[in-house]
This record gives C-alpha cells, structure tokens and sequence, in this order.
C-alpha cells in the first residue's frame, strides 16, 4: 500500500514540475496581433525560429514549438494559420495563443510557442542570419492606355 501512494506522489510531482517547466503563453493585444493579410515579408532563421513584418512598421519574432525543416519551401513559403478561435472571432489574426501554427506547402503545421514584437533593428539583425526568405511585395496594376 505504502508502495503505491510513493509511486502516486512521484507520479503527481512529475507532472507539477512538468507544468512548471512550461513557460506560460502570453498572447500580444489584440491592437499588437499579426494581421495575416498585411504580411510583406518573411524570414526563416532556423528550424524553430522565424521572422515577419506586416505593414510598414510592424515586426513579429515566431517562435515554434518544435522542428519544422521544410518551413520557407515552396509556395506558399509561410502560411499562419489561426486557432479555431481565432477563425471564429478574428480570422485575418494571430496572436500568439493556443492552438495557432505556421505551415507551409511541404511542411504541416508547426504549433506556435510565442509570437512577439521586435523592434527594426533586432528584425535586420535576425534577416541577415536568415536561411529561406521571400519579400512578397505588391507589384503595381500595369498601365492602361485609354
């Protein structure tokens, strides 16, 4: 009996120092999301780490949960997919919560573990270290004669 309760308690500690261990999720404001539809560039760091900028002013660290090699190959290169409740409530978003992954055409989903903003000088340090990267930019309607 004695036995057992021990295995029970170890059992039960191991799981507390576990859940210990995890660094708690932190989700941005939803002022700060990243606004999937503006993204304009990317860049893959490394298996776990990538880099993006959406609009002209707002830079975003992702970082993911585990390996994701193939992350940049492709096209799409990067693709953010948002929780369901993000779908349901704010689809274009992500905010760094539960559930939210980034993907790409020859890699499933890789869970997000944080997503923070960085400021312009961190984002250029970070490109240049990059090992896949595309700058999606809008190229201008052609010209019409009238």
């Amino acid at each position: 009996m004695s036995v057992m309760l021990f295995f029970a308690l170890a059992a039960n500690a191991g799981l507390a120092f576990a859940q210990s261990s995890t660094p708690a999720r932190t989700p941005l404001r939803n002022n700060d999301c990243l606004r999937i539809s503006q993204i304009n560039e990317w860049h893959v760091i490394d298996d776990r780490t990538a880099i993006v900028q959406a609009g002209p002013y707002q830079r975003y660290l992702v970082k993911l949960q585990a390996d994701c090699q193939k992350l940049g190959i492709g096209n799409p290169g990067l693709r953010f997919i948002g929780s369901r409740a993000d779908r349901a409530t704010q689809p274009d978003r992500i905010c760094g919560s539960a559930g939210e992954k980034v993907a790409a055409r020859y890699q499933p989903g890789c869970a997000i573990q944080s997503l923070s903003l960085i400021d312009q000088a961190t984002f250029n340090d970070l490109r240049n270290k990059a090992k896949r990267n595309s700058t999606t930019t809008q190229q201008p309607a052609p010209a019409t004669n009238p």
